[in-house]
């Protein structure tokens, strides 16, 4: 049930930021939910991989390319939701920093303590 939360707070969020930035859109509500399911699937198998090839630059550059790859990520989900457009790599950086931190404090609500 966690996860269909998370899911869902992902899916809301992102929506919403999509309403604020110009340059990431969606063509609907249901473009979110499927954005978010191919969101939690590339952060299960792709991340870890891009984190590990990535481990030294994110050394050198004291954490500051582990916002690449997230945004790395937000192009790799454009490039497989045909209903997402990012307009750059710019746009899904800061897309994905902005995501990350809203959808930590909405999780942290909704969080029951466990």
């Amino acid at each position: 049930m966690n996860l269909i939360i998370r899911l869902f707070v992902t899916a809301i969020v992102a929506y919403l930021l999509t309403k604020i930035l110009p340059g990431v859109k969606f063509e609907g509500f249901s473009s979110a939910i499927i954005f978010a399911l191919v969101l939690g699937v590339l952060n299960i198998f792709v991340k870890p991989i891009l984190s590990l090839f990535g481990l030294p630059l994110t050394v050198i550059t004291l954490g500051f390319f582990a916002l690449v790859i997230n945004a790395a990520i937000i192009m790799i989900a454009d490039y497989f939701i045909d209903s997402m457009v990012v307009d750059g790599f710019w746009w899904a950086f800061i897309f994905s920093i902005l995501l990350s931190i809203v959808t930590s404090l909405a999780n942290s609500m909704f969080s029951d303590g466990e």
